[in-house]
């Protein structure tokens, strides 16, 4: 098994992302923003194996999708269907690569349910063969 495809809460978490990108996509809405620094790495990790990212792609999205730059700040509008299919958002979405969780994000989304914070990727749907593309 490639390191990339290793079970962990990351890629729990990025097959949820996958999934709710699908919905998204499939109801004509926009690419749900990627907001989670750590769970973005693990995605990182899983385009360096081409094959994984396709068959994970696959499994948890019914399509390929590729990792594209997508820049920006503001609300974060797929919450609440996330929400109401896998519950709230776990700490992890709150957690950066090194390990340390944004208690203050945390907080506030626990209080007022809604998430505010940047962004700098996003899912679109096909592949180009590496995954990872800028747009």
């Amino acid at each position: 098994m490639h390191t990339a495809t290793k079970p962990s809460v990351e890629l729990d978490e990025l097959g949820k992302f996958f999934t709710i990108a699908a919905r998204r996509f499939d109801a004509g809405q926009a690419a749900p923003q990627m907001f989670s620094t750590a769970i973005d790495s693990a995605w990182h990790a899983l385009v360096t194996d081409p094959d994984a990212h396709r068959d994970f792609s696959l499994h948890h999205a019914a399509r390929e999708l590729t990792h594209v730059e997508m820049t920006g700040h503001g609300l974060i509008d797929w919450v609440s269907a996330y929400e109401q299919v896998y519950g709230p958002l776990p700490e992890i979405w709150f957690t950066n690569v090194d390990g340390t969780v944004n208690t203050e994000a945390l907080a506030q989304y626990r209080e007022t349910g809604t998430v505010v914070a940047e962004w700098d990727c996003g899912p679109v749907e096909g592949g180009d063969g590496d995954g990872v593309t800028t747009r």
